[in-house]
């Protein structure tokens, strides 16, 4: 058996035939022969004309522990359809790249999975060789019809690097939290670019949206999907209870330090017995709320307070919301305390939103997931040094993208 003939069997290229093969130093380098005559621009227009022609190669899968690259003469065409010049597509690699599809299949299956610098030590190619695939295998699979049929989204800001440099990431709440559009930013322009990428139509057809108590994301919703219900994510809105009780903690733990009482170090440790949730608390944290308690410290009507605004989210009937968000807001105003004087003005601004999250049961637990997730790809990718290679690794481990490995 001819080694051309053997190199036919044991590759398998879609489209050509091995014509010759060269053993170097650095390689296995394996000439093609296309079986077509016709040129094919990658928009899928076709013709004979050569507007030029020039060698490339691809590398392409290892061969018993040698790199290989794929060799072929490469031709240019003058496309009718794109009216430019574009260089021919070939079946075994994407347009543009200088890899093969099986091996860039390969990279994206295993950044999924695994840190880059693993990829590149076990591929053997660089990093920027495992982002540029990464890009142009999202780029390829990326579903287009990913933005058709959006009912119900979330809309949440997450932290790629240092800085306060932020990506704004869209999740449909109906196909679990699926990332469909992500982009560097976090103001009513950036969210306003999704909506402009939406158009009026898909627009139309959104019913609910779920996002933070923050100005930006609900100016470009009012500007561009005004019909929609917007929904405060249950979420933030617990977590300013958390931030008015803890702000309002540090202040008695300095009254007690400023007259020099003793009881200052233990107003310090009562964080976390007001912060957590009653259910798994233990019991040296349930004495100090017992303590408070009896004491009728201003701490224990904080705590009350915070439950008051969990209990909202924990009603058994939703009908039931609006009389115990009305009765929490009159309850907070009265308080006297500051901290929480003031995060009833925030929720009486949001109370409709509030309201809605709690009848449609909307939250953005699924985006907070989601951003973890972001977290953990950045982190295990030790940084990206670009927003839009984060961005291809969020769609591709987030978007709901299946790479099928090229031996499968």
């Amino acid at each position: 058996m001819r080694v051309s003939t053997a190199f036919n069997k044991i590759l398998g290229i879609v489209g050509a035939t091995v014509a010759s093969v060269t053993f170097t130093p650095e390689g296995i380098v394996v000439g093609l022969r296309r079986r077509r005559t016709k040129l094919a621009c990658p928009c899928g227009w076709k013709t004979r004309a050569v507007y030029d022609r020039h060698a490339r190669r691809w590398r392409h899968l290892d061969l018993a522990g040698s790199k290989l690259w794929l060799e072929t003469e490469i031709r240019r065409l003058h496309c009718r359809r794109c009216q430019r010049v574009r260089t021919e597509e070939v079946p075994w690699a994407r347009p543009g790249a200088r890899h093969s599809r099986d091996l860039q299949d390969l990279v994206a299956y295993m950044a999924q999975r695994m840190d880059k610098t693993t990829v590149t030590r076990l591929l053997r190619v660089s990093w920027e060789a495992v982002a540029r695939i990464v890009v142009d295998v999202v780029t390829d699979q990326l579903d287009p019809a990913r933005l058709d049929g959006l009912f119900r989204i979330g809309v949440d800001e997450v932290s790629w690097r240092k800085g306060h440099r932020y990506l704004t990431v869209v999740a449909d709440h109906d196909r679990n939290g699926a990332v469909v559009w992500a982009k560097e930013g976090r103001d009513a322009k950036t969210l306003e670019a999704f909506y402009v990428e939406l158009g009026e139509e898909r627009c139309a057809q959104l019913e609910a949206v779920s996002l933070d108590m923050g100005g930006a994301y609900k100016k470009a919703t009012d500007a561009r999907a005004a019909h929609t219900r917007q929904c405060v994510d249950p979420f933030h809105v617990v977590k300013a209870a958390n931030e008015a009780v803890d702000k309002t903690r540090r202040w008695a733990w300095n009254v007690h330090r400023g007259f020099g009482l003793p009881t200052s170090r233990w107003v310090k440790r009562t964080r976390w017995a007001l912060l957590k949730d009653p259910d798994t608390l233990k019991e040296s944290q349930l004495a100090v709320l017992h303590e408070l308690r009896r004491n009728r410290s201003v701490l224990y009507r904080c705590w009350q307070l915070k439950e008051g605004v969990r209990d909202l989210f924990r009603l058994a009937d939703p009908a039931d919301a609006p009389h115990h968000l009305d009765w929490w807001l009159a309850w907070a105003c009265r308080s006297r305390i500051p901290a929480f004087v003031t995060l009833s003005r925030t929720l009486r601004a949001n109370r409709d939103r509030i309201l809605a999250a709690v009848e449609l049961g909307l939250s953005n637990s699924k985006l907070e997931g989601l951003n973890s997730k972001i977290r953990l790809i950045n982190h295990r990718g030790y940084g990206h040094h670009s927003a839009a290679a984060i961005i291809a690794m969020i769609y591709l481990c987030c978007g709901g993208i299946t790479v099928e490995l090229p031996f499968t």
